[in-house]
């Protein structure tokens, strides 16, 4: 009797856990994707000067390189997470670097009418939020921190971590997709004047997050 109880709640386990790891990826993703940073800024922008698709697919990338992190810190990958810190100062100065030659980009871009602006995206518009997430070195350990504070960051079988990692996708894709589909519906009360101060601020923040980004790594290589 009792080891047929046990063979039955095994499945049963199991069952939970299929459905339990992909929410707590989705819940992972929408953490890690909120909070307030240059590609949030950068999605904004270009939701308003170019309109949704161009916001999403910039939120793809984002969502892309999350995926990644996540994977890594999933499977715990920890000779990818060591060369990540040995080499943040790098990392870090990259990332400013590509933050601040956006920044100069917005900053100085003219608007154009929006009533003349199509619906459009690009290919740079994936490539530059891909990149731009990928060098952040510190996203990873925000995955573990977050991994473990919901109780996930134990090892488990692979394919319940690529559960966990397909979660972390459709969290950090639901964030932008709310972010965009936000933004968008206010596009149509904004005047061509505010959208010129837009893209200096923007430019502005973007280009203070670079250099946040490379003080940031001078300072983690001057604490070794």
């Amino acid at each position: 009797m009792g080891g047929g109880l046990g063979r039955v709640s095994r499945p049963r386990s199991l069952a939970m856990m299929s459905l339990e790891l992909p929410l707590r990826g989705i819940a992972t993703g929408l953490i890690i994707a909120a909070p307030v940073g240059p590609v949030n800024v950068l999605c904004i922008q270009r939701t308003l000067g170019k309109g949704w698709k161009s916001g999403l697919v910039s939120g793809l990338g984002a969502a892309a390189a999350d995926t990644i992190y996540g994977a890594i810190a999933g499977f715990s990958i920890t000779l990818v997470i060591d060369f990540l810190l040995r080499e943040q100062f790098w990392i870090r100065v990259l990332g400013g670097a590509l933050l601040i030659a956006i920044g100069v980009l917005y900053y100085f871009r003219k608007s154009r009418p929006l009533r003349q602006v199509k619906q459009e995206a690009a290919n740079s518009d994936f490539v530059s939020t891909f990149l731009l997430t990928l060098t952040n070195p510190t996203t990873v350990l925000s995955f573990v921190a977050v991994l473990a504070t919901l109780g996930i960051g134990e090892q488990r079988d692979a394919w319940m971590t690529f559960l966990l990692v397909g979660g972390i996708f459709c969290g950090s894709m639901l964030w932008w997709m709310l972010l965009t589909g936000a933004v968008n519906q206010m596009r149509h009360n904004i005047t061509d004047r505010t959208m010129l101060w837009m893209n200096r601020i923007a430019g502005l923040a973007i280009g203070g997050f670079g250099v946040v980004n490379i003080i940031l790594g001078a300072a983690s290589a001057s604490g070794r």
